[in-house]
C-alpha cells in the first residue's frame, strides 16, 4: 500500500532494487559453487624432489591458495626402499587428493640391493603398487618422470644415463591410465639448450670431494628452474589442478 501511495515511479524503483540484491545473491551462491577447494598435494621421491636439493620447495611456491603440497621426498631413495622402509604407508596416512611419483636415480644399478631396481621388471612392478594403492585409498596418483642428469660427455653432449627408468615410467603410465609428468624430456630439452657451461648455476655452489660438479642435485636457480617444467605438465596432464597453478609461459 505504501509503494502505491509513492506511485508508481517508486514501486519500480523499489521492485528493481529488490532485483539487483536478489541477483547479487545467486551470484554469491554460484561464485562459492565455482570455487576451488582445498586439495592436498604430496610429494614422494628422491633427493632431486626434496625441498633442499630438488625441485619440491619451488614448486609448492608457485601453488596458488587451496592447494597444500606436502613433501615427504627422501634422499637417496628410491622406488624399492621408499615403498619397502614403510616412506609410502606414511604418504598414505596423509590422506592426499594427488600424490606425485618420482623415482629413478637410485634406482639404477650400483646402489645396492636395498635399492636398486631393475627398469624392465622390478621397477615397474613397484610403480604398479603406488598406482594401485594411491587409488584404493583415495588419491591421484601422477608419475614424474626424473629430472635429468646434467652431465656431459668428453664430446660436450648429455649423458641421459636415466632413460631406460624414464621409458619404463610412461609405459606403466599409459599402461594403468595414469596422468604423466614427463620431467626428464623436458629437462633433457632444457639442459641440452642451455649447454654444459649455462647449466653450472642450477647445481649445487661447490663441487663434491673428488672436485667433480654435482649435475645431479639442484641450487635455488635449479630449483626456480625446473619446477615451472612440473607445474606446466601438470597443466596439461591433470586439467582439475589448474585452479591451483600458474598458466604456463607460451
Amino acid at each position: 500500500m505504501l509503494l502505491r501511495m509513492m506511485g508508481g515511479r517508486a514501486e519500480r524503483a523499489v521492485t528493481l532494487l529488490m532485483a539487483w540484491i536478489t541477483g547479487f545473491a545467486v551470484c554469491d551462491v554460484v561464485g562459492a559453487a565455482n570455487a576451488p577447494t582445498n586439495v592436498r598435494i604430496v610429494l614422494v621421491g628422491d633427493s632431486t624432489v626434496t625441498d633442499d636439493a630438488g625441485w619440491g620447495n619451488a614448486f609448492a611456491a608457485l601453488l596458488k591458495p587451496g592447494a597444500e603440497c606436502v613433501n615427504l621426498a627422501r634422499g637417496g631413495q628410491s622406488s624399492k626402499s621408499f615403498y619397502d622402509g614403510g616412506r609410502w604407508r606414511k604418504a598414505l596416512e596423509l590422506k592426499p587428493d594427488y600424490v606425485l611419483i618420482q623415482f629413478g636415480h637410485n634406482d639404477q644399478p650400483g646402489k645396492g640391493a636395498n635399492r636398486e631396481t631393475d627398469a624392465k621388471t622390478t621397477f615397474r612392478e613397484y610403480l604398479v603398487r603406488y598406482i594401485d594403492e594411491a587409488r584404493s585409498a583415495g588419491a591421484q596418483p601422477i608419475l614424474v618422470t626424473s629430472l635429468v642428469r646434467r652431465i656431459f660427455g668428453p664430446d660436450g653432449k648429455l649423458v641421459p644415463d636415466l632413460e631406460p627408468y624414464a621409458e619404463a615410467m610412461r609405459a606403466v603410465a599409459a599402461d594403468k591410465q595414469v596422468p604423466l609428468v614427463d620431467l626428464h624430456a623436458r629437462s633433457k630439452a632444457l639442459v641440452e639448450r642451455l649447454g654444459p657451461e649455462k647449466v653450472l648455476p642450477l647445481g649445487p655452489a661447490h663441487p663434491n670431494r673428488d672436485g667433480k660438479i654435482d649435475g645431479t642435485h639442484l641450487s635455488a636457480e635449479g630449483a626456480a628452474t625446473f619446477a615451472p617444467l612440473v607445474a606446466a605438465e601438470l597443466w596439461n596432464a591433470v586439467p582439475q589442478l589448474r585452479p591451483y597453478l600458474p598458466e604456463p609461459a607460451h
